[in-house]
């Protein structure tokens, strides 16, 4: 395991940007949501050949990396969790800042894997 300064510690190394490389990554950190990513892969490939593009590949690349780098941070896991949990809360000043906390969540997760 490897320690990120003030980020705590990583649960697996953050893993190249390739289908197989995150898959076996995924396989670590959230191995239940195998055949969500490979249904999202295989839409994402036909789609490729059906656009002529590499777009709907590098979208689900940087989709997965994301969803990795936040399983594989148990500091950004637990905030991504309780920023969903007060996503519909009563009182919508919570609700508004844990939209806020899940938005940086996400985009410091995007940040990371494009480093």
């Amino acid at each position: 395991m490897s320690t990120l300064a003030g980020r705590g510690r990583e649960l697996i190394p953050r893993p190249e940007l390739t289908p197989d490389a995150l898959r076996a990554a995924l396989a670590v950190v959230a191995p239940d949501r195998l055949d969500e990513m490979q249904a999202m892969k295989d839409e994402a490939f036909a789609k490729a050949v059906e656009w002529r593009s590499l777009s709907p590949v590098q979208s689900w690349v940087l989709i997965w990396a994301k969803e990795i780098e936040i399983a594989r941070r148990p500091d950004l896991s637990t905030r991504y969790t309780q920023a969903q949990s007060n996503l519909e809360h009563k009182d919508p000043a919570i609700a508004r800042e844990a939209l806020g906390e899940l938005s940086a969540v996400l985009e410091e997760a995007l940040k990371a894997v494009r480093e």
